[in-house]
């Protein structure tokens, strides 16, 4: 069985990441993020604050020569210091695994099971070059109806969570928004690419 988290309690826990990684994530074309922390984060690293959060879809930072081909007409530019006045949240994720990876080969393997292309791992890997890149895999879960939420100015920033406003098992018509999520993949399949992802780190 593939370990998952708790679905009926609330939830306002939200993992900040540019909208086609959500989308990638959502679609079940992958199950990873790379991470190594923002401006804002604590210490100037990343930290698993939550081992489950919604999935917050971000615009500002996209930037399409950073994405494998196949995902550079879904990203539109927008200025800095832009931000949509509503956000769609349409899934959660539960964390399964976190691997810090500084092996540039072990990075290179990893390339199949994400939406970056080379230049985004290679930018990544000298940035901080003292810190490993950390790979996040992530059991992701549709919500049974889209939530669509007003955005707050404490919701930007370069910082990898957010507290939301709003239990989102709280607000109106979403009492068993979480108990009623699917899982983008079947457990057979999620775990499979699992463990590709822990054969290359291990």
């Amino acid at each position: 069985m593939v370990s998952t988290a708790p679905r009926s309690l609330p939830l306002t826990h939200a993992l900040k990441e540019w909208q086609v990684a959500v989308n990638a994530l959502e679609q079940g074309e992958t199950i990873a993020l790379l991470r190594k922390g923002g401006i804002r984060e604590s210490g100037g690293t990343f930290t698993v604050a939550h081992d489950r959060a919604l999935l917050y879809p971000t615009y500002e930072h996209q930037r399409s020569h950073l994405v494998k081909g196949q995902y550079v007409d879904a990203i539109t530019p927008v200025e800095s210091g832009w931000h949509p006045e509503t956000v769609r949240l349409g899934s959660w994720a539960f964390m399964t695994d976190r691997f810090p990876v500084s092996d540039e080969a072990t990075v290179a393997a990893l390339l199949p099971f994400h939406i970056w292309n080379e230049a985004f791992v290679a930018d990544r890997l000298k940035w901080k070059p003292n810190l490993p890149l950390d790979v996040l895999l992530l059991r992701v879960y549709t919500l049974p109806q889209p939530q669509i939420i007003p955005y707050e100015p404490t919701y930007g920033g370069c910082k990898s969570w957010l507290d939301l406003t709003q239990a989102i098992a709280q607000h109106p018509g979403f009492v068993n928004a979480l108990a009623d999520s699917l899982p983008v993949l079947e457990d057979a399949d999620y775990r499979a690419r699992r463990d590709e992802i822990r054969a290359i780190v291990s």
